[in-house]
């Protein structure tokens, strides 16, 4: 069985033309065998009622059987295709002009006759061939007398025996050949006109497969694209699959350096984790073993000292451990938001204000704009408050000494915008898509005070608003996260 889809048409179409060109030929000779059948019946319908008005054989009521003999010899003679006989009644033969031998059958059925003789006009009408034995041919048939009950039927086969054998002969001639020959030349140009479309069509989606396999042998990692630069599109389904074929290739190629991406921060993310909580719990043991073993000789003050150290640690372990669980109920959707009518002006001046302490502590600038006539919107407070504290919390962490952090409102659209903007470091390019991984540290800041869950549990609270948050870097080393909540309606 052919393997290419070209060579499956191929073959389909092969058959096909052969079958057609054998049904067209046998029913081509068919029709035309009747067609001639019935020409020859028509032309002739009356020649056994003119051969019987010839006087030379008749004899009174009944026809001159004496002078039979010669008077069909001296017709057929005239006509060769004809075969004159003369029957009775009943359809028994009386006479005719043949050696005994090749009459094979010596009584005619006679319903055709009088089927003729009522004036049934459906030619061809067809008739028992004396001279064989199942086979019948068109014939002219007359009674006499004229009118009354019919006594004898002179019967005239149209198409005789030496008729016959002329046109079997006469098949194999030059003009037969002719058009056979032009039948065939018609079907094998149709036939090579055909394959040739098919090549057209099948070279595209022969095409396609190759750069899909191609595709394939790179691991899904190279772009193999089927439209190539500046190749004019018909538009068909081809194409719209090519086109289609592209853009998941393209798609698929991306997704494939996301994953790869996403399976380093996964192995740095295990790394992270375990040295987050590795490096607290081993100094909180660390300084709880020294308790233990000194209790009786460290001075209170190194005790208290200790005491504090140990408990900055299991804090920093207990927010991180929170952090987790935190953000792992919010993937999985199991804490859902409280929606309620919220001014969200004073919230965010709110929520800075728990900020201003440590930021001056750090010798940075922390303003909160202030705009009038904010219109309320809906949100989970607990909620939209920890997006807040931990936008902020960021960007403090990230702000330089003698730096500045602003908090600003305005009314869109659709809601109202939120931007928190600092100065100092510059996020890259590259890293923007993915701060809001989790575990995600800049390179600047590894080994820092941060865990990287912050802006994730941000990013998975405003998912649950409906809200989409975007962060933006400047040249200059502004940094600006921007998210929109929408407004309160009554749904």
């Amino acid at each position: 069985m052919p393997r290419t889809l070209y060579a499956k048409l191929a073959l389909v179409m092969l058959a096909l033309v052969t079958v057609l060109g054998i049904s067209y030929g046998t029913f081509t000779l068919y029709t035309s065998k009747l067609f001639m059948q019935e020409l020859n019946q028509r032309f002739n319908r009356d020649l056994a009622r003119q051969l019987l008005v010839d006087q030379e054989i008749l004899d009174g009521k009944m026809i001159d059987q004496s002078m039979i003999s010669n008077i069909f010899k001296r017709y057929m003679h005239i006509n060769p295709a004809i075969e004159i006989y003369l029957l009775d009644a009943a359809g028994k033969i009386l006479a005719f002009e043949a050696p005994e031998m090749r009459i094979k059958r010596h009584h005619v059925d006679l319903a055709p006759l009088k089927r003729m003789l009522s004036g049934d006009m459906s030619y061809p009408i067809v008739g028992d061939d004396p001279r064989h034995e199942d086979r019948q041919k068109v014939f002219s048939v007359a009674t006499y007398p004229w009118e009354g009950e019919a006594q004898q039927y002179l019967y005239v086969v149209l198409a005789g025996e030496d008729y016959a054998t002329a046109q079997e002969l006469l098949s194999d001639s030059y003009f037969l050949q002719l058009s056979m020959l032009a039948v065939g030349g018609t079907l094998l140009f149709g036939l090579l006109t055909t394959l040739f479309i098919f090549n057209l069509l099948t070279h595209r989606l022969t095409r396609l497969s190759q750069v899909m396999a191609a595709f394939r042998k790179s691991d899904f990692r190279e772009e193999h694209p089927y439209t190539l630069e500046g190749e004019v599109i018909n538009g068909d389904e081809l194409d719209r699959l090519g086109a289609t074929y592209d853009e998941m290739s393209q798609r698929i190629i991306e997704q494939m350096e996301s994953l790869e991406k996403k399976d380093s921060l996964r192995r740095n993310l295990i790394a992270n984790v375990s040295h987050d909580l590795r490096t607290p719990l081993a100094a909180l043991r660390g300084y709880l073993e020294t308790l233990q073993l000194k209790t009786d000789t460290l001075p209170v003050a190194q005790r208290k000292e200790y005491l504090d150290i140990a408990y900055k640690h299991s804090e920093r372990l207990s927010q991180l451990i929170s952090d987790l669980f935190e953000l792992s109920k919010l993937d999985a959707r199991e804490t859902l938001p409280t929606m309620e009518l919220l001014a969200i002006g004073e919230l965010v001046h709110d929520v800075s204000q728990q900020f201003q302490l440590n930021a001056s502590e750090q010798e940075i600038s922390l303003r909160c704009d202030p705009v009038e006539g904010l219109p309320f919107i809906s949100a989970d407070i607990g909620m939209l408050e920890r997006v807040l504290e931990n936008l902020i919390s960021n960007a403090i962490h990230h702000t330089p000494k003698d730096g500045q952090i602003t908090l600003a409102m305005k009314t869109l659209n659709k809601g109202v915008e939120i931007t928190i903007s600092n100065s100092g470091e510059k996020i890259s390019i590259e890293n923007i898509p993915y701060v809001f991984e989790r575990f995600y540290q800049s390179p600047e800041n590894r080994g820092g005070s941060g865990n990287g869950l912050g802006l994730a549990i941000v990013k998975r609270i405003l998912e649950l608003h409906n809200s989409d948050i975007s962060v933006s870097s400047s040249a200059g080393g502004d940094t600006t996260f921007r998210f929109t909540l929408p407004f309160h309606t009554k749904n």
